[in-house]
C-alpha cells in the first residue's frame, strides 16, 4: 500500500491558512490536521491565548508524539484513515519551537503560505496590540524554509495568499502540480460551518 502524501503547509498567523485547510479537507482523498503543535507551544511558552487551558488539556503536549503523527510514521498507523491518500497539515511556523527536532521535515512535503507582512501586522494588532516579532512567525518561516531547501537541494513551493484570493483555481492547480498530486474541483468551494477536524479553539 502506497504511503500517503504528507503536506506540511507552513504559515504565520492572520493568513488564509484555515481557508487552505478547508480547501484540502473538502477533497475526498484527504484528511487534515489543525495546528498539531499548538498545545505544546502554549504549554511550553505560557502564552496567554484565549482558551489556552482547554487547548493544553485536550491537545498533545509532547512534541515527539506530534512529530510521530506528522512525520513518516503516520503512513503506518491510524493517523491516516483507509482510503485517504493525502495528509494535509495546517502548521503554524511560530509553534515549531527551537527544541523540536527538524529531522522529520525531510519526510514530508513542505509548502509555505505567505502574506504581505504589513497586512499580517495590521490584522494581528486588532486582537493583540503589542505583538512581539516571534508571535508573527516571519523569522521562523524563513528558518524552516532555509532548512528544507538545504536538506532537499531544491526550493519548496511558496504560495502567496493574495494570489490565491485573486485566482484560487490557478494557484491551487499550480500548487498541486508542484507537489505531484492531482487537482480536484472540490478544493474550490465547500459547505459552511465547523468540522470535526477543527482545533478546539476554532469556536
Amino acid at each position: 500500500m502506497q504511503a500517503p502524501v504528507r503536506i506540511a503547509m507552513w504559515s504565520g498567523p492572520r493568513n488564509i491558512s484555515t481557508a487552505m485547510m478547508r480547501s484540502w479537507g473538502n477533497r475526498p482523498d484527504t484528511v487534515v490536521v489543525d495546528e498539531p503543535f499548538y498545545a505544546f507551544y502554549l504549554k511550553e511558552t505560557g502564552t496567554n491565548h484565549p482558551g489556552a487551558e482547554e487547548v493544553i488539556a485536550r491537545g498533545e503536549t509532547d512534541w515527539r508524539k506530534v512529530v510521530e503523527l506528522c512525520g513518516k510514521k503516520c503512513g503506518r498507523d491510524l493517523s491516516v484513515p483507509t482510503g485517504k491518500t493525502i495528509f494535509y497539515q495546517k502548521q503554524m511556523t511560530h509553534h515549531l519551537l527551537p527544541e523540536i527536532s527538524r529531522d522529520w521535515l525531510r519526510d514530508v512535503t513542505n509548502c509555505f503560505l505567505i502574506r504581505d507582512p504589513a497586512e499580517v501586522i495590521a490584522s494581528y494588532i486588532k486582537k493583540n496590540p503589542e505583538p512581539e516579532l516571534n508571535d508573527l512567525g516571519f523569522v521562523q518561516q524563513a528558518e524552516i524554509f532555509d532548512f528544507v531547501r538545504r536538506q532537499t537541494g531544491s526550493v519548496p513551493p511558496v504560495i502567496d495568499a493574495d494570489d490565491v484570493l485573486r485566482d484560487p483555481e490557478r494557484m491551487l492547480r499550480l500548487l498541486c502540480d508542484a507537489i505531484g498530486v492531482e487537482f480536484s474541483d472540490a478544493m474550490l468551494s465547500w459547505p459552511p460551518g465547523p468540522r470535526d477536524t477543527d482545533g478546539i479553539w476554532a469556536k
